[in-house]
């Protein structure tokens, strides 16, 4: 394991350089001067020319990236344009938001999906299963955008049992009850990842059914709740915590919607105003952590698979 794992790490090295590159040069490729955002309109072109070289951009491309790589390396990402402070700093300011609306979604994910998708499964063919297998294609049809918008209409305006927009931070007044900012976020992102798993459930859930193992322990007369848990379930929750890992990491990255709609000060939202902003630093840096963040979930997902699948050797 030990010897998998330093072989895994080192993989790590050319697959981050890579995407550092990618990352640098995708930035660069946005139109726009961010001196002569920063400036305004009313900036000459000698003002914008100065600017621009007080913040390195006056040199050629390779040697900027050079620059930015060598100090990524000693812990720094620059310093943001807009805000004037570090990345990391500001990257941290939204960090809390977008990792506490990632675990609300995660735990909504497992209460609604785990126990429907068994249950689909369980009654495959039925109309049960129908039912769920089509509420599920309806929840991964729907726009996250329109759900937020008729969440916040029905439950925040209407009825007024949620805020609908803002989260002030746990450590501000109210602490941990601040958390029902969170609430109506999490569902509107909950939708189309709940109905992701279900049919992910359902369908690893169909596949063992069919494998020797679970006729044998039929054929013995175990009740078909023990069969359909101990001896399918589990085994199927193989393929399912591995898209658990890629869902969280998604969650992060891909609220950039559901943050925008419910101004959540988090990180999707941050990359939305950094690029509007022309803010290179703060694009590169959040780009580069969210990069991360999949190679580290992916390589936890290869030693988890080890730990629940004994037939999987690591070498």
């Amino acid at each position: 394991m030990l010897a998998y794992t330093a072989k895994r790490l080192l993989t790590l090295i050319p697959t981050l350089l890579a995407a550092s590159i990618l990352v640098f040069l995708f930035v660069h490729l946005i139109p726009g001067d961010p001196a002569a955002i920063l400036l305004g309109d009313t900036a000459t072109p000698e003002e914008v020319a100065q600017l621009s070289s007080e913040m390195g951009f006056d040199h050629p491309l390779y040697i900027q990236y050079f620059i930015w790589l060598s100090n990524v390396l000693k812990g720094d990402l620059g310093t943001s344009i807009f805000f004037g402070e570090p990345v990391l700093s500001v990257i941290g300011s939204g960090a809390e938001t977008s990792i506490l609306l990632a675990s609300m979604t995660m735990i909504w994910i497992i209460l609604i999906g785990l126990p429907i998708g068994i249950l689909s499964a369980t009654k495959h063919g039925t109309w049960i299963d129908q039912m769920t297998s089509s509420g599920a294609m309806l929840a991964a049809s729907i726009p996250t955008f329109w759900l937020g918008l008729y969440l916040i209409m029905i439950f925040s305006v209407t009825l007024g049992w949620f805020p609908s927009s803002g989260f002030p931070s746990l450590s501000d007044h109210g602490g941990i009850t601040n958390l029902r900012y969170l609430l109506l976020p999490s569902l509107t992102l909950a939708a189309p990842n709940t109905a992701l798993i279900i049919r992910l459930v359902r369908a690893s859930m169909l596949d063992v059914s069919r494998e020797d193992h679970v006729r044998t322990a039929r054929a013995k007369g175990l009740h078909p709740t023990r069969v359909a848990i101990k001896h399918i379930f589990r085994n199927a929750l193989i393929a399912v915590a591995a898209a658990f890992g890629f869902t969280f990491a998604a969650l992060i990255s891909e609220a950039v919607v559901t943050e925008t709609v419910f101004s959540l000060p988090g990180i999707g939202r941050l990359v939305v105003q950094s690029i509007l902003r022309r803010d290179y630093p703060v694009i590169q840096g959040v780009i580069l952590v969210i990069v991360v963040l999949y190679m580290v979930i992916n390589l936890a997902v290869d030693l988890a698979y080890a730990r629940l699948d004994p037939r999987v050797s690591l070498k």
